[in-house]
């Protein structure tokens, strides 16, 4: 056991949390998302049964967004013509403010298949059971000031 650490962070994330430098970029990806196929060339850590939202509060506290760059968050686009609501967009907003309040202008949209190339050069995809469709999101990781 470790102070301070969310036990919802697994040893292999606490790990790859570590070993990510500034600019580096996590994927928590929502239970449709194809993370071994996108993610060949990324580390994939499997959160099977777990939604994102505990998941991304839990990383937030331990990891700061990237400050160099204009969105440190993305989020998955719906494609034109989709009509599911996104009620989760709302929540990790929520989240993110919690943990880096003033931050939400710097969350960006990106079409599926820009979603897929950005995550396919992340360092790690994490797959979790989120059920929510368009739930993915990407966080690049910034320096601790």
């Amino acid at each position: 056991m470790l102070k301070g650490i969310p036990p919802i962070i697994q040893p292999d994330l606490l790990k790859i949390l570590s070993e990510m430098g500034h600019g580096d970029a996590i994927v928590l990806a929502d239970a449709h998302f194809p993370a071994e196929s996108v993610g060949v060339r990324s580390h994939v850590i499997r959160y099977d049964g777990q939604p994102i939202e505990p998941l991304l509060d839990a990383v937030l506290q331990l990891i700061p967004l990237d400050q160099y760059t204009e969105h440190p968050v993305l989020l998955m686009d719906k494609v034109p013509g989709d009509t599911v609501d996104t009620p989760i967009w709302d929540r990790y907003r929520q989240v993110i403010d919690r943990h880096e309040p003033g931050k939400q202008a710097g969350i960006g949209m990106l079409e599926r298949f820009a979603f897929y190339e950005e995550a396919g050069r992340s360092y790690c995809i994490v797959a979790t059971g989120e059920q929510s469709q368009y739930a993915n999101i990407i966080i690049r990781k910034g320096v601790i000031r």
